[in-house]
């Protein structure tokens, strides 16, 4: 998955600002409101309610719902899509922890050899 905006301008340049209506979301990655709910239901994405209880999404959900609808495309139950997704986004955050402390660990070598 893409990594996130680190800063916003604002709310229109924010990965994470709810900007879409579900009939939007699902329109913009090709799929009904139901894939949606059921993303939702197995944990995958949480959208924001308005103050009206209606689900608002946000890019980088709609970037998550994408990935996932690839997978069901791809004959993967939708279960399984949302568990790979998951495992996938846990990996990369493992990945990049690990990364950080290999040049933390190069960092401090070669504060010490110097």
């Amino acid at each position: 998955m893409p990594p996130r905006s680190p800063r916003p301008v604002d709310k229109f340049d924010d990965d994470d600002y709810p900007a879409y209506t579900m009939g939007r979301a699902a329109e913009m990655i090709g799929t009904a409101p139901a894939f949606l709910r059921a993303l939702g239901e197995y944990r995958l994405i949480t959208p924001l309610r308005s103050e009206g209880g209606h689900r608002r999404y946000s890019r980088y959900q709609l970037r998550i719902a994408a990935r996932a609808r690839e997978l069901v495309d791809a004959g993967t139950p939708i279960e399984a899509a949302c568990r790979i997704i998951i495992l996938e986004d846990q990996l990369e955050e493992a990945q990049r922890i690990n990364e950080d402390l290999r040049t933390q660990g190069r960092k401090s070598q070669s504060k010490h050899s110097a």
